[in-house]
């Protein structure tokens, strides 16, 4: 079998999950989703902290980041995915996310894709998020946009024939890197911050393209009901975030254990950030 260039084999993985890729053979038909209410009441004076303190002014999604890269690292079989009808570990902790060039209606939308190493600072991390971010919101254009430039001029039936052949070229591991590599579809997770334009969070659906098994929707930032741990009701500041999973990468216990730690790590930053 011919080696991915992003990613090794899965093994040790029981029979009856190997053999869920040839029974639930989409994403979308593989999906699993789930919503979590995640308490800021720690989170956002800890934000201030940091901004008062740093020139880089960051929000929730930085928190949120560096919390998934965090339970990335230490639940590894969430970075797997389904290719080929095979489990893969990914190689590296990849996030990709979108964002508006303008906060205009026909403005365009940039993707960022980023690799992400679990030993590098959180002050490091927002440097040099902050650097991608304002290169993607300038009108350069993107190596992938590059691309479907010079794809779009194509006649549609030759569009068509050429996404099919990268599809069946990537399902025998033979997709060239240089077209999959700095593509936002190949990725660990994909997050929507909705809230950073005034939304609620909603379950998005997964790409059949590419290979990622995780999205996130941000909802905004609002006032809730909280009971406490000795009872009391409080109105405190939480967040929603929204799960579309694929259940074919890992069971729901070891999902659900990787919730719990994101939950934990986004509530008190202050712990372990």
């Amino acid at each position: 079998m011919v080696r991915r260039f992003d990613s090794r084999p899965s093994r040790g993985v029981f029979a009856y999950r190997r053999m869920m890729p040839f029974l639930m053979r989409g994403r979308n038909e593989s999906a699993v989703y789930f919503e979590q209410t995640v308490d800021l009441s720690e989170t956002l004076p800890w934000i201030d902290a940091f901004n008062a303190e740093h020139d880089e002014h960051i929000t929730v999604f930085h928190v949120l980041l560096a919390s998934l890269v965090r339970v990335l690292h230490e639940r590894p079989r969430l970075n797997r995915f389904v290719a080929g009808r095979r489990l893969h570990d990914r190689d590296g902790i990849w996030i990709s996310f979108a964002a508006k060039k303008r906060f205009d209606d026909d403005a365009p939308l940039s993707v960022v894709k980023r690799r992400f190493d679990p030993d590098e600072s959180f002050a490091a991390l927002v440097g040099s998020l902050s650097s991608q971010v304002s290169e993607a919101r300038t009108d350069n254009k993107s190596s992938v946009d590059k691309e479907l430039d010079v794809l779009l001029r194509m006649p549609r039936v030759l569009i068509e024939a050429a996404t099919r052949l990268l599809t069946t070229l990537d399902f025998f591991n033979l997709a060239p890197r240089a077209l999959l590599e700095n593509d936002p579809m190949y990725t660990s997770v994909f997050i929507a911050n909705l809230g950073s334009i005034k939304l609620d969070a909603a379950y998005h659906h997964l790409y059949e393209y590419g290979n990622c098994p995780l999205f996130v929707t941000v909802g905004r930032i609002e006032q809730a009901a909280v009971v406490t741990d000795n009872g009391a009701v409080e109105a405190r500041p939480v967040v929603k975030l929204k799960f579309t999973y694929d259940e074919r990468v890992a069971d729901g216990l070891y999902a659900g254990k990787a919730l719990s730690l994101l939950e934990r790590y986004i509530a008190a930053p202050g712990e372990w950030l």
